[in-house]
């Protein structure tokens, strides 16, 4: 393992972090916080506890996986998309690098920056409603797994991406809607049957589910089915990687 290459694009990656502080970290910590302020506070005090836990409070965990899930994947996809614009890619690919060491670098920074988001809007979130948190390893253990899982989403997006406007395409069609409609904002439970049994076919519905148990202890589904289709997604992304470059898609054309 090539420790001296991995740390080289490791930290260029969260070098060009810092010198976008403003998209990078600003920007959904502030949209967050609106979320925060209209829902929590403007609908939030109309709306009864959920499983004895205030609505603001409930609503933290979906708005974290939220940012976690789209900020992985634009920290992801846009990092290794730039070099190939730039023309860079081949550069890399003709370095003393594996391709091991490629992911472990790409997707390492993007899941690093995703996770000090994710962990910066939960203090951003005690400072509007009183945060506890249950079961604190696995709450990380959810954060992790699933800031890795879904930059190895971004990774083969921006691999696939030919254009800056299909960057953006997965996110804003496929992933928001489904964290929209995968229990941010509500309990599963509070759906009629029909709906319920539909929301179970939404992935997203698992991971939330997951984190939110990490927090107060209820979850919409079981902790080890969340647990597993968590490990599933990172072993199906890592299977997608693989096959990339062991047939250059993308990548050598």
């Amino acid at each position: 393992m090539n420790i001296h290459a991995i740390r080289a694009i490791y930290a260029f990656e969260m070098a060009r972090t810092r010198r976008t502080l403003l998209q990078s970290i600003v920007s959904p910590v502030l949209s967050t916080s609106l979320y925060f302020v209209v829902f929590g506070a403007a609908i939030g005090s109309r709306i009864p506890e959920i499983g004895g836990i205030s609505y603001g409070a409930f609503i933290v965990p979906g708005l974290v996986m939220l940012s976690l899930l789209t900020q992985s994947i634009s920290n992801a996809s846009f990092g290794i998309y730039f070099p190939k614009f730039s023309g860079t890619i081949y550069e890399l690919l003709s370095a003393p690098v594996s391709y091991v060491e490629v992911v472990v670098s790409y997707v390492g920074a993007a899941a690093t920056k995703s996770i000090i988001l994710g962990l910066i809007i939960l203090a951003t979130a005690g400072l509007f409603v009183p945060l506890q948190i249950v079961h604190p390893f696995w709450m990380l253990l959810f954060l992790v797994l699933t800031a890795v899982t879904f930059s190895l989403l971004g990774f083969i997006i921006g691999i696939w991406a030919d254009n800056f406007e299909k960057l953006q395409l997965v996110p804003l069609l496929i992933i928001t809607p489904l964290t929209f409609l995968g229990g941010s904002f509500y309990s599963i439970d509070m759906l009629p049957p029909f709906w319920q049994t539909v929301t179970l076919f939404n992935p997203v519905v698992y991971l939330i589910s997951g984190f939110r148990w990490s927090f107060y202890g209820i979850a919409d589904v079981s902790v080890g089915l969340s647990l597993a289709m968590t490990t599933a997604f990172l072993a199906v992304s890592l299977a997608v990687v693989a096959w990339i470059f062991k047939t250059g898609y993308r990548l050598k054309n």
